[in-house]
């Protein structure tokens, strides 16, 4: 991991010498780490537990730029890493990285990006990506660096070896599709791969997306996963409130799963505070299966809730507190947790904590 983050470094001062010869490349990044004590009323043993840790939010360097093609053309690359202030881990082109063309007829570039499906309303949670964000309850889980064996459950994906296009705008309105290669041959026979698809509407205070994505053969051939969702935020003055609605169905060889699930959000700007108040509900697992899938599974009470407040407190352009109260409470036999940072808990566990942190984007 180490030598990841030197290599890095090595590629920043090449970027600085190529901006010094009037190249557009940029370098930036987020530091995103928070103190945090977090409690769970049943871990893997059944017992309750409290742990006090520092974690690191997903933070990031990269490097991107473009060239100029001629007759509206560009080309596109970028190279994003993880970065672990808390341990000194990272890896060069973790997160999201590609390269591909730009024109009036829209994006077209390949790599290791963020599916249509996830970036649709990645951006409607305040708290995403940190220990209290949506894809707690939402999604399945979270899978920031993903391919098609891997990891099997989770809509919340950062897909390797995938195509993606975006149109144009037309007039606020614009389609995203994602295609994942289907070259991973996983022991079953199956084939797997993924597609895509969002369509995003932004103008004025609206913001407006709906998302659909298919998992052909994850859980073995002949067999497809959905997930489909809605989701829309409205401003006004410095208020905004925003919600999304998803169902996830998966197809295993006992049968059918499937879950919906819900999300609210609501933020207020006042000065430099910015108050946010979040609440989730993923419902039962219903269906015929007998697998558990992810954090899902049939049967009553299989659920789960979680509540988040809080204050991002602005610091500066680029620097910000932020503190948050969180409260994530299982039906007695569901067995949802934190992807990012994870307890590791039992069924019918409450997690709840404080998160203190700092953020700062360069």
């Amino acid at each position: 991991m180490r030598k990841n983050i030197q290599a890095a470094a090595l590629i920043a001062c090449c970027a600085g010498g190529a901006s010094a010869q009037g190249s557009a490349v940029q370098i930036y990044g987020r530091l995103n780490i928070a103190v945090e004590n977090m409690r769970t009323s049943a871990n893997a043993a059944g017992q309750a537990a409290t742990i006090t840790r520092e974690v690191n939010n997903r933070s990031v360097i990269g490097f991107k730029g473009s060239e100029d093609l001629g007759n509206g053309n560009k080309a596109l690359f970028q190279i994003e890493g993880t970065l672990s202030p808390d341990t000194g881990d990272g890896a060069i082109a973790q997160r999201d990285t590609r390269v591909g063309l730009e024109g009036a007829w829209g994006t077209l570039f390949a790599g290791h990006w963020a599916t249509a499906y996830n970036s649709a309303t990645a951006s409607l949670d305040p708290w995403y990506p940190t220990t209290a964000g949506y894809m707690n309850l939402m999604a399945n889980g979270a899978g920031s660096s993903v391919d098609n064996v891997n990891n099997l459950n989770s809509f919340d994906r950062r897909q390797a070896n995938s195509v993606h296009y975006w149109s144009p705008q037309w007039n606020g309105l614009q389609l995203r599709i994602t295609r994942s290669a289907s070259e991973e041959r996983p022991a079953s026979g199956a084939h797997p791969a993924l597609t895509s698809a969002a369509a995003i509407w932004e103008q004025g205070p609206w913001y407006i997306a709906a998302a659909l994505e298919n998992h052909h053969e994850y859980q073995g051939p002949g067999l497809s996963d959905t997930g489909s969702k809605i989701g829309a935020a409205y401003r006004f003055g410095g208020t905004r409130l925003a919600a999304v609605a998803e169902r996830l169905k998966y197809e295993t060889v006992t049968g059918g799963l499937k879950r919906n699930a819900f999300f609210v959000a609501l933020t207020h700007q006042l000065g430099q505070h910015q108050l946010r108040l979040t609440a989730t509900r993923a419902n039962d697992g219903k269906g015929s299966s007998t697998a558990r899938i992810g954090f899902l599974k049939k049967g009553a009470d299989t659920g789960a809730t979680q509540f988040t407040v809080g204050d991002d407190y602005t610091l500066s352009r680029r620097t910000s507190l932020f503190l948050y109260f969180t409260h994530l409470k299982n039906d007695d036999n569901g067995v949802y947790d934190f992807p990012i940072n994870p307890l590791a808990v039992g069924p019918g566990a409450t997690l709840r904590g404080a998160s203190l942190g700092l953020r700062h984007y360069f």
